[in-house]
């Protein structure tokens, strides 16, 4: 991975004074999963950049994991993209300006001069209005460019990273605070065990601006990797600093916080829970998977039940399976039920003979995170390969978004959402799958119809396809 700073101050030679590296030779710094290289490939009066290249050892890395048991742990695109190992480098190598110190010119390392970051390779599930969203709001001149998968395969689409080019006139160190805490924010997976101690170096680095910052809950869930109960006391410690009295955070607790999201989630997830699992048992499914489980909750309600016998859970994200992973606590369950359930590494959008010859299949909130071109392929992975004798798909009704206050016209429930269908959209959709697939739906909702301020009939919230295979 690699992290390029230039700045035109003049005499821009100071950069390397800044950095404490001297411009005129490469050096080497021993990492826990690596090296570290800086080297500067322009050094003059009037510009100068200095580069870190972070040259990642996959087996290092994995050497004191004792989860590592698979071999796409080793193979895979984490020695290359900008992640929390970029911060871990910045912290070491570029410590003394990451806090602020320059003996030889505490002047200039006081001071706001014009600074460039590139960074190469940035992974972001958000896409670029999430790399916007967080550094704009702290006077950045955002560049984002779009990585294909294949520049030969356009049809492929894009990657899921961006080149990123962050300009602004601020201090050295400022900017390498920002790159320190929000890199591993756009990766949202940290190559090490989140503890305590992560909230203490959250708000240290994130003085003076995460606690205003329009992003903060977001930037401290998945700094903190989704850990909801440090996450909570990094956002009270952070609203306390933007000047909320103590009175009404004691006032509010974590669940009310949550119900004040778009769709009061915790009630409408435990019904569309509620109604997938009712589905399931009345249609005799004995082996389910749920495509996209996230981090295990639908899972768990079907661990619960005694009828499925084999439940698979499937995700394209490593640390959402790890959370699974702990939040079933299969490692503690008994050896009959941890034999009825299997968690897997895989994508919608590949085949995959390990969830074939099922029963029954869950996409529950799913289709609407794909973007539209790739809807072909993961109905021929589900609905042509897979092909189980039951299908259960949910998604948002777009139609009842104007029962939200919180969102603006047009706006989706979610910023990671692609698309949002309206009851007629879906039909359609589904009706296709069933000439093409030879399968049957009929159609259900979940949450409570509604009619809008203005009369309409909107729906509800959650609308289901049930499919069944035709015999």
């Amino acid at each position: 991975m690699l992290l390029e700073i230039t700045t035109t101050h003049e005499p821009a030679e100071d950069l390397g004074y800044l950095l404490h590296k001297h411009p005129g030779r490469v050096q080497t710094f021993p990492l826990a999963f690596g090296r570290a290289h800086v080297y500067y490939p322009e050094c003059t009066a009037s510009r100068c950049t200095a580069a870190l290249l972070v040259d990642v050892d996959p087996i290092s890395l994995m050497r004191g994991d004792r989860n590592a048991r698979t071999l796409d742990q080793y193979v895979n695109d984490r020695p290359y993209v900008a992640s929390s190992m970029l911060s871990v480098a910045i912290a070491q190598v570029f410590g003394t300006a990451l806090g602020g110190t320059c003996k030889t010119r505490p002047e200039i390392a006081a001071r706001d001069i014009p600074l460039i970051a590139r960074l190469s390779v940035v992974p972001c599930g958000g896409g670029e209005s999430l790399i916007r969203r967080l550094f704009e709001p702290l006077g950045y001149r955002v560049a984002a460019t779009p990585i294909p998968l294949d520049s030969t395969f356009p049809q492929w689409g894009e990657s899921g990273l961006f080149a990123v080019s962050l300009e602004s006139t601020t201090r050295l160190s400022t900017l390498l605070t920002h790159l320190y805490v929000l890199v591993p924010v756009l990766d949202n997976e940290k190559h090490y065990w989140v503890g305590d101690d992560e909230v203490r170096k959250l708000l240290d680095h994130g003085e003076g601006w995460l606690a205003s910052h329009p992003e903060r809950d977001l930037i401290a869930t998945r700094y903190l990797k989704y850990r909801r109960s440090l996450a909570n006391e990094a956002i009270r410690r952070l609203r306390e600093q933007d000047g909320e009295s103590s009175e009404a955070l004691d006032a509010e607790t974590a669940e009310d916080a949550s119900e004040a999201r778009v769709e009061r989630v915790r009630n409408l997830h435990e019904e569309r829970h509620a109604t997938i699992v009712s589905l399931l048992e009345a249609n005799e499914a004995t082996s389910v998977v749920d495509l996209g489980c996230g981090e295990g909750r639908l899972l768990r309600e079907l661990l619960k039940r005694r009828q499925f016998s084999r439940i698979v859970g499937l995700d394209v994200s490593h640390r959402a399976l790890a959370i699974a992973e702990d939040r079933l606590g299969l490692d503690r369950l008994p050896p009959t039920a941890r034999a009825r359930i299997e968690l897997l590494h895989g994508s919608l959008l590949y085949r995959d003979r390990r969830i074939e010859d099922l029963d029954a299949a869950v996409l529950c909130e799913v289709i609407e995170h794909l973007d539209a071109e790739r809807l072909a392929t993961m109905e021929r992975v589900v609905f042509e390969f897979s092909r189980p004798r039951l299908v259960l798909v949910s998604t948002p009704n777009r139609e009842y978004n104007v029962m939200w206050e919180s969102l603006s016209a047009g706006e989706f429930r979610h910023a990671d959402h692609r698309f949002e269908w309206t009851r007629e959209e879906f039909r359609a959709w589904a009706d296709r799958i069933c000439r093409t697939h030879a399968y049957t739906c009929e159609f259900t909702h979940i949450g409570l119809p509604a009619v809008s301020p203005e009369g309409h009939d909107v729906g509800a919230p959650t609308q289901l396809g049930v499919f069944r295979r035709d015999q």
